[in-house]
């Protein structure tokens, strides 16, 4: 049993942490033992890497804790300091009392308190009108002893480029994350010890607009400011002897306008090569005397905070698939794969030419570049400086597209058609942003439309993870929250976004309104009024605040999230409560883009109130689980009379006892009372059928929308009709994830028949699928149970038919777990178990009989004593369930033939 990663605040030895006590864990490495469980642990925590080596924990010592927990545990020594780093390590005890050590990693602390910063905020040195070019920034400062370390803490708004002796510091982009201005500013820390020397440097800040300042010009969703561009930098420096010396940001450094001549986060950006002051961020810049001093001015309104995120990156890159010239002087590169990001150029040109690049997702008729459904007019134009071979890519603006329309430069390979000092496009290559955080997921199976669904799903999302999940990357790029906990575990299966996912629970904790409202966009940048009110005010989407927090807790073991925004939560339950009619909620948006003759849009098949109200139910419930999980004792019982109460006048006002049916009886009406609970079990068996009909009378297809289709998934899945979502996911016809697939999308669209209809071709909020394909076609289940201080994990694959197998793996935190099944022609079904350390688990298997059963290449009646971890529980109606602990299992037995899925959860 082998201690794998250490993580503090879901990260491996972050630098610029500030929260006070940082929650610790760590996972294990995989093995084929089995019953591997902690029973014990100790962390050590010191200020010096050598104490621990000698065993000693002398800033804090947790002494050993009997506790299976291993995620998620919070620091609980005395106060730590600004600055500072911390070494640590911990100690486990397996069940049989066997000790093993992880090796030391470490945690280094930012900046805590506002009296850490000697830096000012300095801006342009006058006020001239937005459309001027973006400020830059320079200090030159000497060194006059070796450096052993040097960190450079920078808040740049909108956004920034940080640089020191003439080159980027760092690979993040588009930094910092967008937020509440008024509320949170973001700054980063950067271990800048190799890009400072002893003698002369020079530091460099280049800012941008993004959501700070949004000042039109071109395409804009919205346009405002939270004031003008400013930025506040403090390199902290540490000489070999011990000696320190602090270079902030004052009046004494000097500001220029800068190359970058239009920036705004939706109409792109332009670059004047020209404009470009050589060497202005070197050492000896000898047009210096020519700058004027920054300005001193007012900090921004909102609290600093350490950026807790994963970084932006360019994470992937692509090049064209093929050039196209569909008129005279205008080009098009197709990437063959939509995504988010910008492109990098490489040119040779005469001083002064202009190219332009066109971004976008379509095609019109003529093969030029459509930006009808995206944002019109969005370019990025570069102006050559003439210097032989240039390279540039943006830096404050980026878009989803898959073609890229090229004007002012003819592409290398077509350079036979060059007219005299036309510039040459060398090179043109995609750059793909999103952060670089742990992919956690893999799913293969033996259909071709499951695999490419997987893969148009996840394009997608990871188009949409920025500092926020944003629902396009092009016309809006806003938080809608409804998608946050609609599709927070389909996202989760591939991506570790616990850091994520609380940055999203503090942008609503900012846009909250004091009267407790979550509005449904955070942060909440565009602010919609009569009679556009319901776009301000759903259920379904403001339920988030709540649904976040408790996903947080079953996903990643974050407990503390709980108790932070408990006030808020319960804030914004009591407002629904207070606005409901009678319990029941009348406004919001209900099941937004289901499926109907008129079109994507406002919902049409099921009542607003109807969705809105369910929503509700579920979020005091999920209230209630909080309030008790938390020890709060009166506000359990208080919410539960609530949560009761809700269903009663829930039922009354939408359920037909004669029928049998929810509200319209559409799929959205049925399946949200199934799943969340709202139907009497009496009327369980009659309102599913409803549902199963509803589906098969509409050609195996849903008719649901962007909230409703997840439940439709989730009511058929739990009941075991698995086989009806394969028959639904295999669809090719409109509506279906096949129309899009068979109609050339290669990420998933806003709308079903997305590719035909227009909209974007990048939203995220249909691809519920994804949850089905691991959580029940491959069976892998799990959520964080505190009552265990460990993962509960439930391995049930579905088997609909004629699927032949599926792999599927999912990192833990605590570890992988994996899933490999496949049914032979012989009605022989094997399937392929991985759990990790300290995780316990249900393991089911179709069978004719217990004896039917081999584990490990034994038959079960040998194995049910002698293996360890491993034990038959029960079987019933052709399943047979195991509780194991962890290990690697191989279960092969035969099956009846025809068997489409295993029965009915537990």
């Amino acid at each position: 049993m082998w201690v794998d990663e250490l993580f503090v605040e879901s990260k491996q030895c972050p630098i610029g942490i500030d929260v006070a006590r940082p929650a610790l864990g760590w996972s294990y490495k995989a093995s084929s033992a089995r019953s591997e469980s902690q029973s014990a642990y100790r962390i050590r925590v010191s200020d010096k890497e050598e104490a621990l080596q000698h065993g000693l924990g002398d800033v804090w010592d947790s002494g050993k804790v009997v506790s299976r927990r291993n995620v998620h545990i919070i620091y609980d020594g005395p106060a730590l300091s600004s600055r500072k780093r911390y070494y640590w390590q911990v100690q486990v005890w397996d069940s049989a009392g066997q000790m093993t050590e992880s090796s030391a990693a470490f945690w280094e602390m930012g900046l805590l308190t506002e009296k850490d910063w000697s830096a000012q905020w300095i801006g342009a040195a006058d006020e001239e009108p937005s459309t001027r070019a973006l400020p830059i920034f320079r200090y030159e400062f000497e060194l006059d002893k070796p450096v052993v370390k040097a960190r450079a803490y920078i808040c740049g708004l909108g956004q920034y480029e940080l640089r020191l002796n003439g080159g980027k510091v760092g690979d993040y982009v588009l930094d910092p994350g967008w937020t509440n201005y008024n509320k949170t500013c973001l700054y980063s820390t950067y271990d800048v010890t190799n890009e400072i020397r002893e003698g002369a440097n020079t530091i460099g800040v280049m800012l941008g607009n993004g959501f700070f300042n949004v000042t039109g010009g071109r395409y804009k969703k919205f346009k405002g400011s939270f004031g003008s561009l400013r930025c506040l930098v403090q390199l902290e420096v540490t000489y070999s002897d011990g000696s320190t010396v602090t270079i902030a940001s004052s009046q004494d450094w000097r500001t220029a306008a800068g190359p970058i001549t239009f920036a705004c986060i939706y109409g792109g950006e332009d670059y004047d090569a020209c404009r470009e002051p050589i060497g202005w961020d070197q050492p000896d810049f000898l047009e210096c005397s020519a700058w004027k001093q920054a300005a001193i001015v007012e900090p921004p309104a909102g609290q600093l905070k350490s950026q807790s995120l994963h970084p932006l990156k360019i994470m992937q890159t692509f090049k064209p698939i093929s050039i196209t010239q569909p008129a005279p002087g205008i080009y098009i590169a197709d990437f063959g794969q939509n995504f988010s990001g910008w492109v990098e150029i490489s040119v040779i040109g005469p001083k002064g030419a202009q190219i332009t690049l066109s971004p976008g997702e379509l095609l019109k008729e003529n093969g030029c570049v459509n930006q009808k459904w995206t944002g019109s007019p969005y370019r990025f134009n570069y102006i050559t400086s003439g210097s032989g071979l240039e390279v540039w890519s943006p830096r404050f603006s980026y878009s989803g597209f898959r073609y890229v329309q090229i004007e002012g430069a003819i592409p290398a390979k077509a350079n036979e058609n060059a007219v005299e000092d036309s510039p040459v496009l060398v090179r043109i290559e995609g750059q793909m942003i999103y952060p670089d955080t742990k992919n956690t997921g893999s799913f293969v199976s033996s259909d071709m439309t499951l695999n490419r669904t997987h893969e148009i799903i996840n394009w997608a999302v990871l188009s949409n993870m920025k500092s926020i999940f944003t629902d396009c990357p092009h016309r809006e790029k806003l938080g809608w929250l409804e998608q946050i906990h609609l599709m927070g575990p389909s996202v989760a299966y591939n991506n570790q976004i616990e850091a994520l996912l609380t940055k999203t629970m503090e942008d609503m904790r900012d846009a909250q309104l004091p009267n407790g409202m979550v509005p449904t966009t955070a942060p909440e940048y565009v602010v919609f009024s009569e009679p556009w009110h319901c776009f301000r005010d759903s259920v379904s989407w403001g339920a988030a605040y709540v649904l976040t927090g408790w996903n947080l807790l079953r996903l990643y073991g974050n407990t503390r999230i709980l108790t932070e925004h408990y006030d808020g939560m319960r804030a914004y339950v009591d407002y629904v409560t207070s606005t409901s009619a009678q319990l029941i909620v009348t406004n919001g948006l209900g099941d937004w883009y289901d499926v109907n003759d008129d079109g994507p849009g406002f919902a049409k098949n099921t009542p607003v109130s109807h969705t809105e109200t369910a929503m509700y139910y579920h979020m005091v419930d999920v209230f209630t689980q909080i309030s008790s999980f938390l020890s709060k004792t009166e506000e359990t019982r208080q919410y539960a009379k609530l949560r009761d109460e809700i269903k009663l006048a829930f039922n009354e006002a939408f359920f037909n006892p004669e029928t049998s049916q929810y509200a319209t009886g559409s799929q959205t009406s049925n399946a949200m009372p199934l799943v969340l609970g709202l139907v009497d079990e009496p009327h369980r068996e009659k309102v599913l059928s409803h549902l199963i009909n509803n589906i098969r009378l509409h050609g195996y297809h849903t008719t649901a929308g962007d909230v409703g289709h997840r439940y439709v998934l989730l009511a058929l899945a739990q009941s075991g009709h698995s086989d009806i979502i394969y028959k639904m996911a295999r669809q090719t016809d409109y509506p279906s994830y096949g129309y899009q697939i068979a109609h050339g999308a290669t990420t998933l669209t806003e709308a079903w028949d997305g590719p035909t209809v227009g909209k974007s071709q990048n939203h995220f909020m249909l691809g519920h699928l994804e949850e089905w394909l691991y959580r029940y076609l491959a069976g892998i289940d799990y959520v964080y149970e505190p009552s265990l201080d460990t993962y509960k994990i439930t391995i049930q694959p579905a088997l609909p038919g004629d699927l032949e197998a599926v792999t599927a793996e999912h990192s833990l935190p605590v570890g992988k777990v994996r899933v490999s099944w496949k049914r032979g022609s012989d009605n022989q079904f094997t399937l392929d178990v991985e759990l990790p350390a300290n995780c316990v688990g249900d393991i089911y298997i179709p069978a004719q009989a217990l004896n039917h059963i081999t584990v490990n290449g034994k038959p079960l009646e040998v194995t049910q004593a002698q293996a360890q971890g491993i034990e038959a529980a029960s079987f019933e109606d052709g399943s047979a369930r195991f509780s194991i602990s962890s290990g690697q299992y191989h279960l092969v037995s035969s099956i009846s033939a025809g068997r489409d899925s295993l029965s009915t959860r537990l």
